[in-house]
């Protein structure tokens, strides 16, 4: 009978523990990056200019689900993307059909895990996950930055690339005068 009890008291306090950490993450909601598709993106992009942000990514990269985790979790940066950008999350091994600058691009599914042509396309045929693009307002690409990125480091090229810093100064020198808010 006592070790039902223990059991049954062992069973509720990692339950209640689990629903306190579970309460504790949601809490984090406003925080988080409004995702849009890239065709919502370049749509919504021709009613309102603004820069796309685009996380190049796929199902299996391990770097991907940590930059998931620790940099677009962070409040500081979701709300600045949100702001400043159309974000987007793009598969490189989807399915969808995507229709940009005129031409068609498709996963024809060539080998174990087949390539979308649009992150061939953007990406410049230099696969590897993560990456992030960049485009301007009238949806042409402006460069493309690969690897893992932490909040430190990917919160300056964000107001690099929306402050239209890019147009006036190299990197190095923007760096030296930027304010962090993180």
């Amino acid at each position: 009978m006592k070790y039902i009890s223990a059991i049954t008291l062992i069973t509720a306090l990692v339950i209640t523990g689990t629903i306190f950490i579970k309460a504790q993450d949601s809490g984090e909601t406003d925080s988080k990056i409004k995702w849009y598709t890239i065709q919502e993106a370049l749509e919504l992009n021709k009613k309102k200019p603004k820069k796309i942000f685009i996380d190049v990514y796929t199902s299996w990269c391990g770097w991907c689900k940590v930059m998931d985790k620790n940099t677009f979790s962070n409040p500081v940066i979701a709300e600045y993307m949100n702001e400043n950008y159309y974000p987007v999350k793009f598969n490189a091994e989807g399915t969808d059909t995507i229709e940009y600058e005129g031409k068609t691009f498709i996963n024809k599914g060539m080998g174990r895990r087949g390539t979308h042509e649009f992150a061939i396309a953007i990406l410049q045929g230099r696969l590897g996950y993560p990456s992030i693009v960049f485009m301007d307002e009238d949806s042409k690409l402006l460069t493309k930055q690969p690897g893992y990125h932490t909040p430190e480091k990917l919160e300056p090229l964000l107001a690099f690339i929306a402050e239209d810093a890019y147009k006036k100064t190299n990197y190095d020198e923007f760096i030296k005068t930027f304010k962090s808010k993180l």
